[in-house]
């Protein structure tokens, strides 16, 4: 070999190297990743569940009751609940006499929040309340 051969490429180590450091990123970030992911869905929920609470006291100043949420998604109301809400948490609403209670349950992969279902009532109590 001569001596003044330019060497080309990277050796086995300099790859290795940076193979280690983007698993080293990798495996902080993802935490963070789903960390973020789980509160912004959470937060859709919430804020499906506070459209709910709104049809709820527009529904009671109109017919003077509370309605279903069969009722609230029905043509006449017209309530939308996003599909993204739907694919990580049910909605559901029960009614009694002069009160409701709207709750989102987490599915799937969002089961694993330690917040899990929310729930809203006709006076405005949220829980569980350290995650509204």
């Amino acid at each position: 070999m001569s001596q003044g051969r330019v060497q080309r490429g990277f050796t086995l180590i300099e790859v290795m190297i940076a193979v280690a450091i983007i698993a080293i990123l990798a495996a902080i970030a993802y935490p963070s990743y789903t960390s973020h992911m789980l509160k912004s869905r959470r937060a859709e929920a919430q804020q499906a569940l506070m459209e709910v609470a709104s049809r709820e006291q527009q529904f009671l100043l109109d017919t003077r009751s509370y309605a279903t949420l069969s009722t609230l998604t029905s043509s006449t109301v017209g309530m939308v609940i996003n599909s993204s809400v739907q694919r990580y948490y049910t909605i559901s609403v029960t009614t009694g006499t002069g009160s409701f209670t709207a709750t989102a349950a987490p599915l799937g992969s969002q089961a694993v929040d330690t917040c899990g279902s929310l729930t809203l009532t006709n006076t405005g109590a949220k829980s569980p309340i350290t995650c509204w």
